[in-house]
């Protein structure tokens, strides 16, 4: 299966409803699952089209969004057969409350939230940072660190493995 090109069918129907696709996930279990997590684009444009800099300041995405998402999208997948073999479930979510971070934009527009993040190697001694996020400048990640040794650390992006937001409460 081209991951790939079902992303790409994803995108198509996600901008012809004025969203965004932020992730594409096969699963094989019991069931096969493919999860499309869809979000409203960054930054939000405001009446008169100019972005708005207020960081997160997103609408959200309602079940009328990931239904739309969804009917479209499996006409598309059965159409044009991107998902081979036996029956699989279609599942249109939004990222949620813990998304991931995958795209440099998603950290800038997070700025000031509580991360989670892995590297693939160590950056200093670490491979594993909790902190607020500070932004992207050249291709790095700025997270604060807090603890004894409070201090904002760069993480390049091509060495981070995983990273998420963590909920506040």
């Amino acid at each position: 299966m081209d991951l790939e090109r079902i992303r790409a069918a994803a995108e198509r129907v996600a901008r012809s409803e004025g969203l965004e696709v932020v992730d594409v996930e096969w699963k094989i279990g019991r069931q096969r699952f493919l999860r499309v997590y869809i979000d409203r684009p960054w930054p939000p444009a405001t009446p008169s089209g100019q972005e708005d800099g207020e960081a997160g300041a997103v609408g959200g995405i309602s079940h009328a969004d990931c239904e739309r998402v969804s009917q479209q999208l499996s006409v598309i997948l059965d159409v044009e057969e991107l998902v081979p073999g036996p029956g699989y479930i279609l599942e249109i979510s939004s990222p949620g409350i813990d998304r991931k971070l995958t795209k440099p934009a998603d950290f800038e527009r997070f700025k000031g939230r509580l991360a989670k993040i892995s590297t693939a190697e160590p950056v200093g001694s670490a491979t594993f940072f909790e902190g607020r996020l500070a932004g992207v400048a050249e291709g790095k990640v700025r997270v604060e660190l807090k603890g004894k040794e409070a201090r904002v650390v760069e993480l390049p992006l091509e060495a981070i493995r995983k990273a998420q937001l963590v909920v506040e409460f």
